[in-house]
């Protein structure tokens, strides 16, 4: 009885087998392990595709307000230098119009005051007028800047220049400084009389010509720190 029932069972074993190789022949192994191949490529590459779609996100995310902030800088950069240039320019103006005469006068002498007089007050209205050339010109790459953010090459330009326009300004506002010192307290150790005494109001006008001149001091130094920021943000 158990050899027959195992001849019994022998022929759908057999027929199993012969189904199981009909249906999985050796070619038919080798194309579904390439499709299986292929898929999981497919995965894989779909899955870096996403990643790199998620840093691409957040970099454009992280970028953005940092753009944002730059042009702020920007504006507030354009903005100081038309302080600092209203600035210059007043006290190019107040110096170089100043003059006074004394109203009584001889025959042969004739008591006047000019800013020309005194070759500081000369070099201090040179420098203003030149530091106020330079501040009209340098509005065009501070617009640029607000149009293009990320400009760094000019930034390096603007910052040279506002160097050397800081220097030239202080050294005329310095020089124009101890001179007005001097008309307004005198120096007795050297002879030098106070002159203010006489000549008020031109001693009025060289006074207030300075503040307008400190003030685009305190201007251009901010104007210079504000480009370090701007180019150590990239």
């Amino acid at each position: 009885m158990q050899s027959t029932g195992l001849a019994l069972l022998s022929p759908v074993t057999t027929r199993i087998n012969s189904d199981i190789i009909l249906l999985y022949p050796s070619h038919s192994a080798q194309a579904l392990s390439k499709t299986l191949e292929s898929s999981f490529l497919d995965l894989f590459l779909l899955k870096k595709m996403k990643a790199g779609a998620l840093e691409l996100g957040s970099a454009s995310k992280g970028s953005t307000p940092q753009a944002g902030v730059n042009r702020g800088v920007s504006i507030l950069d354009f903005i100081l230098r038309i302080v600092a240039l209203v600035g210059t320019l007043a006290s190019a103006i107040a110096m170089g119009t100043t003059s006074e005469t004394l109203p009584f006068f001889t025959q042969f002498i004739r008591f006047r005051a000019q800013y020309h007089d005194l070759p500081s007050f000369t070099f201090f209205v040179v420098a203003n007028s030149v530091v106020s050339t330079y501040l009209v010109l340098s509005l065009a790459l501070s617009i640029l800047h607000i149009v293009r953010s990320g400009a760094q090459g000019t930034r390096v330009v603007l910052i040279f220049f506002d160097a050397g326009m800081l220097a030239l300004l202080t050294a005329g506002a310095s020089a124009a400084a101890a001179i007005v010192y001097l008309a307004h307290k005198g120096n007795a150790k050297a002879n030098w009389f106070a002159i203010c005494q006489q000549y008020n109001s031109f001693c009025e006008r060289i006074s207030a010509s300075l503040i307008g001149s400190f003030a685009a001091i305190v201007v251009l130094v901010l104007l210079v720190l504000l480009s370090a920021v701007a180019l150590s943000r990239r």
